[in-house]
């Protein structure tokens, strides 16, 4: 959070009328599983989503769709990987007028990480309609260039709330034709200390916007910002995002200064191909990092030192499924939403219950199944005892010693990451990149993974038999028309 704010913008945020109570729609167990063409959504629209998968809506889609297509201010209580995204992003979406360049829509998240995610679902969802342009205006990147790109026009910006303040009080964002404002994960920006920051932001906004919240707790914070910045909200609580089956917790006694040791015995007994490795500190992610290295698995950390080129690239190569073990603290890996991760292993037992249930929340998604895998020091013990009692379960405790591990060797991701100097800066698309690979380097689409279009780089995710020709063929042909330079990242 900025210690000194600038002038508070002239505009009048505030409510036409005070907050009345919030109106309580039906829970999850009462909404029933319905198609997107129940909504009126115009007919490209819905075409677009059944090319994308999007057939049936999730519960926080089904409840909350209607009231935010009618125009209500909402707040929307449901937890990262629950379809939330597409449940602020069809409405603000039919708010816009593509003709008007002006900046009609604003997303505010806690991380560039989630910001770029979230950026990336919108342009999706967003295809069915002509020439619309989405902005990612985030802290970790010059301010000039993002400054630039708004001067050209926007329909949508999505950004956090610092770097959204700077742009605010500079002038080069610029919201009179603001028709929808989202604060997604709002319980989380409050807890790294942007209440200010939000409150600087939605004050610059006109006051007959819509306001659309979604936060996964209902902290007096969040309370706050609805009272202040909201319109008679409607109010929808999700509850039970997970369920119990789809997460498959297992707990280990071990000794202390065993633990890292043990992490790479779970790798080899489960086997997960992807998997997100909790550390309480630092220090131990760097120390944990130096013994799966020596061990042979593909690994690589988040923590607060990388830089934010560092960390793109190392959120790339996870997802993409290029390195299998991604090794985290909370704080780094705050905002998060990683598809398919099969495991969560807890290095450390964490003493908060609520922590642990958001670390291991990360697994068991989009009726996926997932390992929750606790390392426990005998002193933590007590620690398990109150996470089982809050979170009403008995915990399952199994033997390190009884796994089966010597005879299995590291799982070798399944792809590799190349690096093509030239983004988004450069008006490369997705298609230009598959479309070389698969061109006069002859390479079969079913052989290209995730394809990432950065500001100034693009990622491309090839099968590992195939990476250094890639990287060759790359670098001898052409992407529309231009040489380009492309590296390989492997850890």
């Amino acid at each position: 959070m900025n210690s000194t704010l600038p002038p508070a913008p002239d505009a009048d945020s505030g409510p036409a009328a005070p907050a009345a109570a919030a109106t309580f729609v039906p829970p999850p167990e009462a909404v029933v599983a319905a198609p997107f063409d129940q909504l009126a959504l115009p007919a490209p629209v819905l075409a677009n989503l059944t090319r994308l998968g999007y057939h049936l809506m999730t519960p926080i889609q089904a409840a909350s769709l209607p009231v935010a297509l009618a125009g209500h201010d909402l707040i929307a209580q449901a937890k990262t990987g629950s379809g939330k995204t597409a449940a602020f992003a069809l409405p603000l979406l039919q708010r816009l007028d593509a003709r008007s360049f002006a900046v009609q829509a604003l997303v505010m998240c806690p991380t560039r990480e989630l910001a770029e995610q979230v950026t990336q679902e919108i342009r999706r969802i967003a295809r069915a309609e002509d020439n619309i342009k989405i902005l990612t205006l985030c802290g970790g990147t010059p301010i000039r260039p993002q400054a630039d790109s708004l001067a050209h026009g926007a329909h949508v910006v999505v950004g956090t709330p610092g770097r959204l303040m700077d742009h605010i009080s500079r002038g080069s964002l610029k919201l009179d034709a603001l028709a929808t404002l989202v604060l997604d994960e709002a319980d989380r920006m409050l807890d790294m200390g942007f209440f200010d920051d939000i409150a600087y932001v939605a004050k610059a906004c006109p006051r007959n916007r819509q306001t659309l919240l979604f936060s996964a707790t209902y902290p007096e914070g969040v309370v706050r910002l609805a009272r202040q910045f909201m319109r008679q909200p409607q109010e929808i609580a999700l509850t039970g995002q997970h369920e119990a089956d789809k997460i498959r917790q297992r707990f280990f006694e071990v000794a202390a200064d065993q633990r890292l040791q043990a992490v790479g015995l779970l790798l080899r007994h489960y086997r997960p191909e992807s998997t997100l490795a909790f550390c309480n500190t630092k220090q131990q992610c760097r120390d944990l990092i130096d013994v799966l290295h020596a061990e042979g698995f593909h690994v690589l950390a988040l923590h607060g030192e990388l830089d934010q080129r560092d960390r793109d690239q190392v959120m790339v190569q996870f997802a993409n499924r290029s390195c299998s073990v991604l090794v985290a603290t909370d704080v780094a890996a705050r905002g998060l939403d990683i598809a398919k991760l099969e495991a969560v292993i807890n290095v450390d037992v964490t003493p908060d219950p609520e922590v642990h249930v958001h670390r291991i929340g990360r697994t068991g998604r989009a009726d996926e199944n997932g390992w929750a895998l606790s390392l426990v020091a005998p002193y933590e013990k007590k620690r398990v005892t109150n996470i089982a009692q809050t979170n009403g379960f008995e915990p399952v405790w199994e033997s390190i010693a009884e796994l089966q591990a010597e005879v299995q060797a590291p799982l070798v991701p399944p792809m590799v990451t190349l690096q093509i100097l030239g983004g988004r800066k450069e008006k490369i698309r997705p298609g230009d990149v598959l479309g070389a690979l698969t061109g006069e380097a002859g390479f079969n689409a079913s052989q290209i993974g995730k394809i990432n279009v950065n500001e100034q780089s693009t990622y491309v995710a090839v099968e590992r038999s195939i990476a250094r020709q890639a990287l060759k063929r790359l670098s001898e042909g052409k992407i529309k028309g231009k040489k380009v330079r492309v590296f390989l990242l492997d850890e």
